[in-house]
């Protein structure tokens, strides 16, 4: 666990220590996107660095530094990686450090770039792992039985959209679409009248995996390259109609918001903690014990137009019942094949403690008891020109990594045609 202190100014407050050194894809001046790191309030232009002979000592292809995603930098694997980390974290750590002399040259304000979606993301996938989310949304329409019988024997999950996955800051449209009114039997087409947020990790996948051979959840996380926070927005009433038998359509593809910063299994490596006691026990080839799961905090926080942020949820990651060596052992388990870049999603992340749910639908027990927020405003659902943010990091003897935010403000519908 790297505690030495950079040279270059970083406020405690940053969830950008020289311990965490997330990867992201940054633009300015209307320049091409490029691979940077952040740092404080800063980024590291990583093509800059190599041109004066900063990374020297690092052995990979520096051309991976001048595209407009990861996926290439992300290819090289795991040693090429932590191999740059190191080399990053010695350049900003030692006070005789030859970036100090450039640091002009170097060192961007992030205030000062357009941030971009990290990774060309092939694949997406949506878990459904934490008990205490899939317990409360159950109870909502089988109090008495609110777990599936499959719940506890499998994670799961449902193909997403990978097209509609957009960076934070993205404006997300209204969805329209079938809506059935309560009492009708008829459905009518209306802009969701239930638009909702839901509280998730995704991670990034860093390897090729084989067609036809599956990857065991003991090999999972080598599979694995970062985390990103994610908030997989939903339209309840256009979800109610439409999802049996098939699940999820359109009141799931309309936007997936992401942080434009991908934080490293390395840099999580300190926060590790244990989940949730397995009852029954999972099948052998989900059969896992160990720190799988991460002590991350999580919160969102509503803003309407003009108007304070309101909190509305503060959880964490270690909550989830099946991790993600579960989740990606039983991704493959039938031969499916990842690919770098892919995005693998927890699914809405909630906790046991009041104020602990990861969505509206949740915490207003399906829209019949509002919330307050700050000003004396309420929600059920979001109303046009709500702005969602999300946040997470970890601490721990004095380290702190965090994602930064993940934002996302409504628009009207869009016109048709």
């Amino acid at each position: 666990m790297i505690q030495s202190a950079s040279w270059l100014a970083i406020s405690p407050d940053s969830d950008f220590s020289v311990h965490n050194l997330p990867y992201g894809i940054f633009s300015r001046n209307g320049e091409s996107p490029e691979v940077g790191v952040a740092i404080g309030d800063r980024i590291i232009d990583l093509t800059a660095a190599a041109q004066l002979g900063l990374l020297n000592e690092w052995e990979g292809a520096v051309s991976v530094f001048r595209q407009s995603t990861l996926n290439d930098f992300i290819a090289l694997g795991r040693p090429a990686w932590q191999q740059l980390r190191a080399v990053l974290q010695r350049l900003l750590t030692d006070e005789e450090s030859p970036l100090r002399a450039v640091a002009g040259q170097v060192l961007v304000p992030q205030n000062r770039v357009q941030m971009h979606l990290p990774v060309r993301i092939g694949d997406y996938t949506d878990f459904y792992s934490s008990h205490e989310h899939a317990t409360n949304v159950g109870k909502l329409f089988r109090p008495d039985n609110p777990l599936m019988p499959n719940w506890k024997h499998l994670p799961v999950a449902y193909h997403g959209r990978a097209s509609s996955v957009v960076v934070s800051g993205t404006l997300i449209y209204r969805p329209q679409g079938q809506i059935l009114p309560a009492g009708a039997e008829v459905p009518v087409f209306s802009p969701t009248k239930a638009l909702d947020y839901e509280l998730e990790l995704g991670f990034i996948i860093g390897k090729d995996s084989s067609l036809g051979k599956p990857v065991a959840a003991a090999d999972a996380e080598d599979s694995l390259f970062g985390c990103v926070l994610v908030n997989d927005w939903s339209a309840r009433d256009i979800q109610r109609w439409e999802y049996q038998p098939l699940g999820p359509f359109l009141s799931k593809n309309f936007a997936t918001s992401i942080s434009p910063w991908v934080v490293t299994l390395d840099a999580l490596a300190p926060f590790r903690t244990e989940g949730p006691r397995q009852e029954p026990t999972p099948l052998p080839y989900l059969q896992t014990s160990g720190a799988f799961n991460f002590d991350l905090d999580l919160q969102v926080a509503i803003q309407p137009a003009d108007q304070p942020e309101s909190t509305l949820c503060q959880t964490n990651a270690r909550y989830l019942y099946w991790n993600v060596r579960q989740q990606i052992a039983h991704h493959t388990i039938t031969g499916c094949n990842l690919k770098v870049g892919d995005l693998i999603a927890t699914g809405t992340i909630s906790g046991p403690e009041e104020g602990s749910n990861g969505c509206l639908l949740e915490l207003t027990r399906g829209g019949t008891k509002p919330v307050a927020l700050q000003g004396g405003a309420q929600r059920t659902y979001l109303l046009d020109g709500d702005e969602v943010v999300m946040r997470g990091c970890a601490t721990k003897e004095g380290l702190k990594v965090g994602f930064g935010e993940v934002r996302g403000q409504i628009l009207p519908a869009a016109e048709l045609f």
